[in-house]
């Protein structure tokens, strides 16, 4: 019995059948997990390139424009309209713009205050037209759904309670006399 025993576990440990099977096992869910990952990489840097672009038109015309400054919710629905692929962007994007003295630096708050579905929506942060030649720092947060939560890069963000990830976009510009 043990010399039949010992003569099948030799055989088997020769055999290379199902060899690929074991590697494709082993490897298929690193792939996966990377291939998802980098589509995931993808959409993260396409909506952030699109807010970021949509944040410089408007601060142009915001800065060359000559009349009325635009208050709050015209700034928002122009930044809405030029970024694309923000899903829902007028609930999911909240604009922050504050004046600020070059010559006594205190800059803004680290921390951005972003919409946040699960929560009641907070009014404008704060939101400042300024006058002739002050210098405005305009910051703008949008929210956005990943789209493989559960999966790679999405699965490892940093979520709200609602599973949305944060994007945000600052700008910098004088207010041009009028």
């Amino acid at each position: 019995m043990k010399i039949w025993l010992k003569r099948k576990l030799s055989r088997f440990s020769r055999s290379e059948n199902g060899s690929s099977t074991i590697e494709f096992a082993i490897t298929f869910p690193s792939v996966i997990f990377l291939m998802l990952s980098g589509i995931e990489l993808g959409f993260v840097n396409l909506h952030h390139s699109m807010l970021e672009r949509a944040m410089d038109l408007t601060v142009r015309e915001i800065r060359l424009g000559t009349g009325a400054a635009p208050q709050h919710d015209e700034i928002k629905d122009r930044i809405c309209a030029r970024a694309g692929f923000i899903e829902e962007c007028g609930n999911n994007l909240k604009l922050e713009m504050v004046q600020v003295d070059p010559r006594n630096w205190a800059g803004i708050d680290a921390n951005p205050d972003c919409t946040d579905k699960s929560e009641d929506v907070n009014p404008v942060r704060n939101f400042v037209n300024g006058l002739d030649n002050e210098l405005m720092i305009l910051r703008a947060c949008a929210k956005i759904d990943p789209v493989f939560p559960t999966t790679g890069l999405g699965a490892n963000m940093q979520k709200d309670d609602f599973g949305q990830y944060s994007l945000v976009a600052t700008s910098v510009f004088v207010q041009e006399p009028r």
